[in-house]
């Protein structure tokens, strides 16, 4: 990752939390320029206090950042807590106390067990490295993901370095920070420069934020320079700084969305742009209130395109602000689609909700009062943000030592809950148990830490619960890179990676040697007994080389002629996992790489997989329009097949689904890797998520 220069980055485990990171620290390896912005909310956490007062600074030197309790509204004895780590710390890092800074985020009213912090420094301090993954998860409470986001400009011919991290899930509400960040550049700037970069960059990133629209006591943002890039310093608001600040409002805009996809309980990004407004500040101020708006969110979840709901938040936040607005003579698009124009515009509903069931909606709203626009970026309002924040603290316990910790045990909910909880799951596990699913592993899921933990664990959950899952993988990106870093080029030909025999090695070195072993590996530690194969292993796939037209080759590139069904059979009757890294034997002796996508649908079709399904980075198999197509019968694929629509990666996946489905596979379902827990959804609900394929409708 391409780290500041003079930075490092730490974060540990301290006891806060059960098990998870808990404890982070951003490092400077000397003095740095620091500034940072604060929630406005009065109810201030204890760090909060103590380093509002010391900032700007042009001497800091750490940031240090607890998760799990969020030292608010504790009293004097959360401000000596603070007092009493910096003490300690400055020791450890031999750095002076009025150097260091720190932040909290977690539960409100719990004093700081701040022994266990002290505890832990000497490990976190020796755990520094340029790599901020570790400090990244660290200070997560609710969210389900890291969030990381880096930049890079040149100035004076210097190459000038942004990375920001940060964490915010719920309590979501702009008004100068919303969250807690650590953003560490090493440009040469100004301590004053800094502090109004961070303003500027703040108005169109993480003001234009919103999840609940409630404020935490604990939101700050932090910017450290280094300097060290070898810039001329800005010193004056000139074109260096213009450029500076584009490349920071870039990279908050870009945590800022993270968030927002990120949301308590969310399942969808909201992005809402408005334009034709007076002010950009009224259009922000707009934007902002669509995205913050109950009945929208709500909306956004059960993929109703309400624009109702959207133009009364406009005329109710217009009203209440007295700003000319008149929201009759507006224009709204959902997805791309026309809903309202001065009137209610005719639309295919079907194919507008489709849309709306994609991660990512954008909502344009066009006024007819002005030239300026601005953007807002929400989530949606899902059932699971309710549960998260209807019982936060009822189902907390504080141990002697100041530790808290959640239970959340079922225990505690309603006995009708409980029971159609249960009745509904297992209803499905009685459907499904005994039943074999081959799971095509690729894409985003496999790229993303947070998607690929969660893949791992919906892994061991369905096997626990009788289902009988295959995992075959592919490594698309990871085998890019790797070709990338020792000096070879990647070449495609309609979706098919030519692999001469050096690339091989590569190939292979990559699927078996290392991504098989990890995905082995997070399955087993969360409750699967995986077993890594090659597709050499025991001549599990046989392969011979690809058949192509004359005067192309794509060298090493193979296809199966035969499953070894014996070998598998025999890692299921021992209830293992297989996962299969798509490297086939030849009968002439080479090994060939294998598309991920045939060689699943060679597998699933061998050992009578009731299921198969392709993880991929687009909601399911798409019109020409880009919508979702939710089913089609295998005749209606090989159509779009043969009419050209399907191209590339995409016609290679439509063809293996039907060489699966004509060896006996009943259902082919193409989900999106892209969403957690997709294949859950995708077992666990009636009719599936993405695009379901079968050899023909059910009358």
């Amino acid at each position: 990752m391409n780290t500041p220069l003079g930075f490092s980055f730490s974060g540990v485990h301290a006891g806060l939390k059960p098990a998870r990171k808990d404890f982070a620290l951003v490092l400077s390896d000397g003095p740095c320029t620091a500034a940072a912005c604060f929630t406005t909310n009065l109810a201030k956490a204890a760090p909060i206090l103590d380093a509002q007062p010391r900032l700007p600074s042009s001497n800091a030197r750490a940031i240090l950042i607890n998760a799990g309790n969020a030292n608010a509204l504790t009293g004097p004895d959360g401000v000596a807590d603070v007092q009493a780590l910096i003490e300690r710390a400055a020791q450890e890092l031999a750095v002076p106390a009025s150097s260091i800074f720190t932040a909290s985020t977690g539960v409100i009213g719990v004093r700081l067990p701040v022994g266990k912090l002290i505890e832990a420094l000497p490990k976190l301090a020796q755990g520094c490295s340029a790599d901020p993954t570790a400090c990244a998860e660290a200070i997560l409470t609710t969210d389900t993901r890291t969030k990381i986001a880096t930049r890079a400009i040149t100035l004076d011919g210097r190459e000038v370095r942004i990375l920001g991290v940060c964490k915010g899930s719920g309590m979501i509400a702009p008004q100068l920070a919303t969250m807690i960040a650590v953003i560490t550049t090493d440009a040469a700037i100004d301590q004053s420069l800094l502090g109004a970069a961070l303003r500027e960059a703040m108005h169109g990133s993480f003001n234009q934020l919103t999840v609940d629209n409630d404020m935490s006591t604990n939101d700050c943002v932090f910017a450290l320079s280094s300097g060290k890039a070898g810039n001329t310093n800005i010193s004056t608001k000139n074109r260096r700084y213009v450029a500076f600040v584009e490349a920071l409002s870039a990279l908050c805009q870009d945590l800022a969305k993270q968030i927002a996809a990120d949301g308590e309980g969310a399942t969808k990004l909201l992005e809402v742009r408005v334009t034709g407004a007076a002010k950009t500040a009224i259009a922000a101020d707009l934007a902002k209130s669509v995205a913050g708006s109950s009945l929208v969110k709500a909306a956004l979840f059960g993929a109703d395109p309400n624009w109702g709901r959207i133009l009364a938040s406009i005329g109710a936040r217009a009203g209440t602000e007295g700003y000319s607005v008149e929201p009759d003579r507006a224009r709204v698009q959902i997805q791309g689609i026309k809903v309202y124009d001065g009137a209610p515009a005719a639309y295919d509903p079907t194919t507008l909700k489709t849309k709306m069931r994609e991660p990512e909606i954008v909502v344009d709203v066009a006024l007819d009062a002005g030239d300026a626009g601005g953007v807002a970026w929400g989530c949606d309002l899902s059932y699971d943000y309710v549960k998260i924040n209807a019982d936060y603290t009822s189902l907390l316990t504080t141990d002697d030592e100041g530790s808290v910790r959640k239970d959340d045990r079922l225990t505690h909910y309603s006995p009708a809950f409980k029971v159609s909880l249960l009745v509904e799951a297992l209803s499905y596990i009685a459907k499904f148990r005994g039943k074999r699913c081959v799971i095509k592993y690729g894409g985003a899921a496999m790229i993303k830490e947070p998607l690929k933990r969660s893949f791992c664990k919906d892994i061991g959950l369905l096997r626990s619960v009788g289902l009988v899952p295959i995992v075959v993988h592919g490594g698309g990106p990871e085998i890019t890179r790797a070709l990338d870093k020792l000096g070879g080029k990647s070449e495609f030909i309609d979706g098919v990676r030519v692999t001469d025999a050096a690339d091989l090695k590569v190939v292979e070195m990559v699927l078996t040697g290392s991504i098989n072993t990890d995905l082995v590996t997070l399955i087993n530690r969360d409750g699967g007994v995986a077993v890594g194969v090659s597709g050499k292993d025991g001549a599990l796939l046989r392969a011979k080389k690809l058949p192509v037209e004359p005067g192309r080759d794509f060298g090493q590139v193979g296809v199966v002629t035969s499953v070894n069904r014996e070998l598998l059979e025999m890692l299921l009757e021992k209830n293992y996992v297989p996962v299969i890294s798509p490297i086939g034997l030849g009968d002439d002796g080479q090994s060939y790489n294998i598309n991920a996508d045939s060689a699943a649908a060679a597998i699933a079709a061998a050992v009578g997989a009731h299921k198969l399904i392709y993880l991929t980075d687009v909601p399911g198999i798409l019109d020409e329009s880009g919508n979702l197509m939710p089913e089609f019968t295998a005749a209606e694929l090989t159509a779009r097949i043969e009419s050209g629509f399907l191209k590339g990666g995409m016609k290679i996946k439509a063809q293996s689904v039907l060489e699966a489905i004509a060896g006996g596979v009943q259902r082919v379902h193409v989900v999106d890797g892209r969403t957690p827990h997709s294949i859950i959804a995708e077992l666990f609900t009636d009719r599936g998520v993405g695009t379901l394929i079968e050899g023909q409708r059910d009358a």
